[in-house]
């Protein structure tokens, strides 16, 4: 892909390998098991996108500082801490192609440890003062388990609208991409209303990033979740809530009986995605996706030129090509 993360990062590379080393510092403990399950996170960290959001954000805003490197580690900190919890509350083996902390050490010592990076997230934050940074991603800790626990609701009846739908990705995913693009505006020195400004962006992007991924679920290549996965875990994702509402109440019925009650056999859910790919859901859930990236760059189109905002636009661009 000729937007690739490495040619993403060039405006901020030398910022990249800096806030490694001062991310690497915020985890330490003198817990040999805990410091022990600290380098295990750092060593099977993902893509980094996160970060990159805060620092390019900040850069199109034209100051990177101090507060910015504090901000993105915060953020690391609050999210990998969330994500420990989930693998305990899905009981979840992996995580990127590594064994989850729980599989490893247990979930007594996974949810002790997501419990100890809220702190350090926490006190990194209180120490500097960083209050309003603190707001902007405790906000989205929030809304994320307000977001997690309405999907869990809803997946016990299964009666999602688009309005729901949407409500529930913007709560669970979008608002962690506001979150980085509001602290690296905030970080930058910028006003409020740029402030709310970046957030929207992130916001929208979020939500075409969660739009993309739905997507993966009808796709045939073997990507970064097998296919089909939303509808075993009985998900209600975009191109399906599409195609509900575009058939008749007998066929409605039977779909729903069969995320319902048969998610786990992989012909009926190779029937569902057979519906939904024959009702046009997937060509609708992409034309919605296009919708919020185009929104996304009218928002950064404001904004002076500059190399952050190439790359910043690359990686909008990124998120919704990306294959994995």
């Amino acid at each position: 892909m000729s937007n690739s993360l490495e040619k993403i990062q060039q405006p901020i590379v030398q910022e990249m390998v800096e806030f490694e080393k001062k991310f690497r510092n915020s985890v330490k403990t003198d817990v040999w098991l805990l410091d022990n399950i600290m380098n295990y996170i750092i060593e099977g960290k993902g893509k980094q996108m996160r970060p990159m959001f805060v620092f390019l954000t900040a850069g199109i805003c034209e100051h990177i500082t101090e507060a910015t490197y504090r901000g993105a580690a915060m953020i690391e900190l609050l999210h990998t801490a969330t994500l420990l919890h989930d693998d305990v509350v899905d009981d979840a083996h992996y995580r990127r192609g590594f064994f989850s902390i729980n599989a490893l050490w247990k979930n007594k010592a996974s949810v002790l440890s997501g419990d100890f990076l809220l702190a350090k997230g926490l006190l990194l934050s209180i120490d500097n003062n960083d209050f309003e940074l603190l707001r902007i991603m405790s906000t989205a800790v929030r809304d994320m388990s307000e977001g997690e626990i309405l999907q869990l609701q809803k997946s016990r009846t299964l009666d999602i609208t688009e309005e729901v739908y949407f409500e529930i990705i913007r709560r669970k995913t979008a608002t962690l991409i506001a979150a980085c693009c509001g602290v690296g505006a905030s970080s930058s020195g910028a006003s409020a209303e740029i402030v709310q400004k970046m957030i929207r962006f992130g916001e929208k992007i979020g939500i075409a990033f969660q739009i993309k991924d739905d997507l993966f679920d009808y796709g045939t290549a073997e990507i970064g979740k097998p296919v089909g996965i939303d509808i075993k875990e009985k998900k209600m994702t975009l191109p399906l809530i599409y195609a509900l509402n575009k058939t008749e109440k007998s066929k409605k019925r039977h779909i729903i009986n069969l995320v319902k009650n048969e998610s786990e056999k992989p012909q009926k859910v190779a029937e569902v995605i057979d519906f939904v790919k024959k009702s046009g859901g997937i060509e609708y859930t992409m034309e919605i996706m296009q919708q919020y990236y185009r929104e996304a760059e009218e928002i950064l189109a404001d904004f002076p030129d500059s190399a952050y905002k190439v790359s910043l636009q690359n990686l909008v661009k990124y998120t919704i090509e990306r294959n994995k």
